[in-house]
């Protein structure tokens, strides 16, 4: 998967891409809505399975890719590894280094994902999550024409834990498909 889009590339992971990966995932500012920053043996074990993820699926998060600046983030699609009411299903994500936040790469970069999802691997839907307090993220799903859902309780988060309830995004084809048609 290579996608270029105004200003940045996507392009699949690759082990030089680890460093730059980590400087995200073990930034508390980033990593806000999640439920810790990640060590440099669990984000260089998220690379590896992303890239498996690629290997077997044929998609999965690829490196966001500004000029001069390499590698600033990671956006695309995985499959959903556990249970839920919108289970089994494809999900779109992205994380952008904190130095690049608020300035529309993130949009930039899942509207990609979206084309390819929607256009080149026919996917029928998209979904999306996150805690509600993470409004910057469920903004963006919305203005990328995502519907809430609704909310659900994160499998793997305790009941009590701060970020087990998440809000539910999808986008099905035929909308992400009406949306683009001229009336």
């Amino acid at each position: 998967m290579f996608l270029q889009g105004p200003r940045l590339t996507l392009r699949p992971l690759t082990p030089a891409d680890c460093d730059a990966v980590f400087a995200m995932n073990g930034d508390a500012t980033v990593m806000r809505h999640f439920p810790a920053p990640m060590t440099r043996a669990e984000s260089d074990a998220w690379v590896a399975r992303l890239m498996a993820h690629q290997q077997d699926r044929g998609f999965s998060f690829g490196a966001v890719d500004l000029p001069g600046a390499g590698c600033i983030g990671v956006v695309g699609l995985l499959d959903v590894p556990w249970q839920a009411p919108f289970t089994p299903a494809i999900e779109i994500g992205w994380r952008i280094a904190a130095a690049h936040h608020r300035q529309g790469l993130a949009e930039e970069a899942a509207r990609l994902v979206l084309a390819h999802g929607f256009g080149r691997l026919q996917l029928p839907r998209i979904v999306a999550f996150t805690p509600p307090a993470n409004e910057p993220s469920w903004r963006l799903m919305e203005r990328l024409g995502m519907q809430r859902q609704g909310e659900f309780g994160h499998p793997r988060l305790a009941p009590d834990h701060r970020l087990h309830t998440q809000l539910w995004y999808e986008l099905r084809r035929e909308d992400w498909m009406a949306a683009r048609l001229p009336d």
